[in-house]
């Protein structure tokens, strides 16, 4: 193994342009989601505290260079989870879980203050994992009865969608829980619903085709022989489906996993990446929790990448770059799934993760970091 540990010698990877962090009230924050806005700023979900005793709905929003413009925080009880957001006309509609239950919201864009909010007890322990605005309809989709509510990722719960009009109101609710447990990300494509998530058990990645009535069109799973867990969706503009998240089928720990697949949900080509700073792969987890279509047929993936039991202690080059040192993992493939670049960003001494990503309108992209804050990580165009 080279001295330097460097397998990520890519000189056509992108260079970070700034990094800015921003807390919540509560000991440690951990963002979930992050939207590129219309107005150039960047909104940022998750949580501030935590779920056994503390947590609270932790949403920032801040101009392009990443600066605070406004924050805003809700709670009921100490079960509360910000997961997702999407911009509409008048405002920022925000979701996850308040008190257990699912939760929306709409949120002023100049100010964070609130248009309205609302908890739905969907049943048992519930939240909103993603919504989407379809013929003047919020869709929102998550999963109740979790047996698992202290777990952020996968609850061991039942698949759901739930239909609201614009102030967050239930019109009615869609069991999905024989496709997938877990539902994760919703988006729309030519007036049909594409929702992925988490099978049962978490084995593999689910994929459901919904047309505008929730008719289910079809329903696959994609993945190996070992656990396939499935956390980020993004639709191309030609209707291809990209989703990603972390594999062990194959490997020796957890891997990025990504798939592509058309619009009739067969699988194009898969693509599974680690251990980008050389380290003993068994020992180093890379997490992959965002993904977005790119204008050349690909995707850029976000992930973080490190040792997550302290197992590792290994350092090597002149920075002595350590293994449990989390960074900031992004990879870019082409078309046909190969890799153009993939680049770390990180501090020495220092956890980064990579939580989530969204495009830019300068062809660059920016990513929601956990590094005990909400950690805004701006990348330059590539």
């Amino acid at each position: 193994m080279n001295e330097d540990c460097n397998l990520n010698a890519y000189p056509n990877a992108p260079e970070q342009s700034f990094f800015k962090s921003h807390s919540g009230s509560e000991e440690e924050s951990h963002g979930h989601f992050i939207l590129s806005c219309s107005d150039g700023g960047f909104l940022q979900i998750g949580e501030t505290g935590f779920l056994k005793n503390s947590a609270k709905i932790l949403v920032i929003k801040t101009d392009e260079l990443g600066d605070l413009i406004w924050k805003q925080e809700f709670s009921e009880g100490a079960i509360n989870l910000g997961n997702s957001a999407i911009e509409i006309a008048d405002g920022y509609v925000i979701c996850g879980a308040k008190g257990d239950d699912s939760f929306i919201a709409k949120l002023q864009k100049s100010t964070g203050s609130v248009l309205f909010e609302n908890t739905i007890d969907n049943s048992g322990s519930d939240a909103f994992e993603h919504l989407t605005l379809l013929n003047e309809k919020l869709i929102a989709v998550g999963y109740k009865n979790a047996e698992d509510n202290l777990n952020t990722f996968y609850t061991e719960g039942e698949g759901y969608i739930s239909y609201l009009d614009l102030q967050g109101n239930l019109i009615e609710g869609q069991d999905i829980n024989s496709e997938l447990a877990h539902g994760y990300r919703i988006n729309q494509y030519n007036g049909d619903l594409i929702v992925s998530g988490l099978t049962e058990n978490a084995d593999d990645y689910g994929l459901v085709k919904l047309d505008s009535t929730g008719t289910i069109l079809w329903s696959k799973t994609y993945g190996g022989a070992d656990a396939d867990h499935c956390f980020g969706m993004d639709i191309g503009t030609d209707g291809s489906i990209f989703l990603t998240g972390h594999s062990l089928t194959g490997n020796e720990n957890w891997d990025t996993y990504t798939v592509k697949i058309s619009t009739d949900g067969n699988q194009l080509w898969e693509s599974t990446n680690g251990n980008p700073r050389g380290f003993k792969p068994k020992f180093i987890h890379d997490e992959a929790w965002g993904i977005k279509s790119t204008s050349d047929g690909g995707c850029i993936v976000i992930a973080g990448t490190g040792d997550e039991y302290g197992r590792y202690k290994r350092k090597c080059g002149m920075d002595k770059d350590n293994s449990n040192n989390w960074n900031v993992y992004l990879i870019k493939l082409s078309s046909s799934g190969t890799v153009e670049w993939q680049q770390t960003f990180g501090l020495i001494g220092s956890d980064w993760a990579g939580e989530d990503i969204d495009l830019t309108s300068d062809g660059g992209a920016i990513v929601a970091v956990d590094n005990g804050q909400f950690g805004f990580l701006k990348i330059a165009p590539f």
